[in-house]
């Protein structure tokens, strides 16, 4: 073989080398970068997986907030009517036991009363020059006190004379033509009658006019 031609075989061989060199060192290189996209594409994805991840958690912290909430809200709607029902249970014991208090000496009252009744016909019996006699003042002074304590124990005496007639107070026994007073006015009472507390225990037995 000639020096010339030994030298072009050498040239081939060093170019050859040179291009499949350059073509191992482009495909190392894409090699490279594909892998670098695969790690980019990767941290990509791991960050869009926690982005995900953290609206999914806040969409279920909220969820469970709403929950506590409607649930916080029943409980408090539960304890306003617990409330509001034991408000009215207790307004309606201490209702019933004022009732029972006030009207617990009603039968005694009731029976007091012609005692009463009596007394006011003897004190009206006496002369007005007697009424200054011990006597007297000692019948009188034992019926205000008498009074006295049926008051404090909330008697309290219906009006009638010069009043209008009531029959929720009043008990109409006679009428009486009278030019002096409207129709229907109280113009005697027979017989007084008795309130205790609002509870008319007695009406009082009266003449009207007409």
């Amino acid at each position: 073989m000639g020096k010339d031609q030994y030298e072009q075989e050498v040239t081939k061989d060093q170019v050859h080398n040179e291009e499949e060199k350059n073509v191992e060192d482009i495909e190392k290189d894409a090699n490279d970068v594909i892998e670098e996209s695969k790690e980019d594409n990767k941290e990509d994805n791991k960050e869009d997986n926690k982005e995900d991840n953290k609206e999914d958690n806040i969409d279920e912290l909220k969820a469970k907030l709403e929950d506590k909430m409607k649930e916080l809200e029943e409980l408090n709607n539960r304890f306003l009517r617990l409330q509001a029902d034991f408000l009215n249970y207790k307004k309606r014991v201490e209702k019933e036991k004022e009732s029972i208090y006030a009207y617990a000496s009603e039968e005694l009252i009731c029976q007091v009363l012609p005692v009463i009744d009596n007394f006011e016909r003897a004190l009206d019996s006496v002369d007005d020059s007697q009424k200054e006699d011990s006597f007297y003042k000692g019948v009188e002074m034992v019926y205000k006190q008498l009074l006295d304590i049926l008051k404090k124990s909330g008697l309290e005496e219906i009006k009638a004379i010069g009043e209008k007639f009531d029959p929720k107070l009043h008990h109409g026994v006679a009428q009486e033509e009278s030019s002096e007073h409207e129709e229907d006015t109280i113009i005697e009472v027979y017989q007084k009658g008795y309130k205790l507390k609002d509870k008319v225990i007695r009406p009082s037995m009266v003449k009207i006019s007409k």
